[in-house]
């Protein structure tokens, strides 16, 4: 069994060695039952046995950003971390999940492999610090309404803690009314900070608010997206929610990938990657 100090030095060189192969941060939007959230775990670990990739699960424990009062939000830190921990223990996969608060960054340092600061929370200074703090690779998303150079500066509020173990993840822009819009341009922008760059393919394909009280989404153009990201070779990693059956999902139903896709999303990019 890996040491804590091995599975620590895996991780970071999955991510941050120079010229790596593609990582893949993919999981359910937010924890749902123990049986659905399994599942998803096993074949994204099947995938990554079968596909010789690094897959980094995710999943929310609490899901604070919802468009309606009624929206289901998860089970809360405790249950969520929990399950976390026993799927990185049943599947070996690393994991990630989003804080919302610099207490909440504390107490999933102690599970998580990567903490993640949710897009609407990028500028918050506090809690970048306190994420950081815990040790673990921060992922940074950038907000709907932030310019890709603004995201240097969240980088350095991170790094000013003395951890420049950070990533940075493009998830669209707002574009008028209910819909977003993917600059290619900031790919560029932000690899040139000197930090891993992510593409989060499936949030930058929603809708915000397009149907009322629940987001809409095109996952229909996922796996072209998610190709013409990696192409221009400042993509180091590609994040995707995932699901058996999106339109039962309780969370981002409308802009999930179905989990019988991602074999292929992950073979073609895998392709253009090795190409360029």
């Amino acid at each position: 069994m890996k040491s804590a100090k091995t599975e620590k030095e895996l991780l970071e060189k999955i991510i941050f060695t120079k010229g790596s192969e593609l990582f893949f941060i993919a999981g359910p939007c937010v924890i749902e039952s123990e049986e659905t959230t399994f599942l998803i775990a096993e074949k994204l670990h099947e995938l990554s046995e079968k596909l010789k990739c690094g897959i980094i699960f995710k999943a929310s424990y609490t899901k604070a950003n919802r468009s309606s009062i009624d929206s289901y939000t998860g089970p809360g830190i405790e249950k969520g971390l929990k399950l976390l921990a026993k799927i990185r223990k049943e599947f070996g996969l690393y994991i990630l999940t989003d804080v919302h608060t610099a207490e909440e960054a504390a107490i999933a340092g102690r599970t998580a492999d990567i903490i993640q600061i949710p897009a609407f929370l990028c500028r918050q200074t506090d809690l970048i610090i306190a994420a950081a703090k815990t040790g673990k690779i921060i992922n940074i998303k950038k907000g709907q309404f932030a310019s890709s150079k603004e995201m240097k500066l969240a980088a350095d509020k991170a790094v000013s803690s003395g951890n420049r173990k950070v990533l940075l993840t493009e998830r669209g822009t707002t574009f008028g009314y209910n819909n977003l819009v993917v600059d290619f341009r900031n790919f560029m922008d932000m690899k040139s900070f000197g930090y891993p760059v992510v593409y989060d393919v499936t949030h930058s394909l929603q809708k915000p608010a397009a149907e009322g009280t629940v987001s809409g989404g095109q996952p229909e153009f996922a796996v072209q997206m998610a190709c013409a990201a990696v192409s221009t070779g400042c993509v180091d990693g590609l994040f995707i929610e995932t699901h058996p059956d999106p339109s039962k999902a309780l969370s981002d139903s409308k802009s999930m990938l179905k989990l019988d896709q991602m074999e292929e999303l992950i073979a073609k990019v895998k392709k253009i990657k090795k190409t360029i």
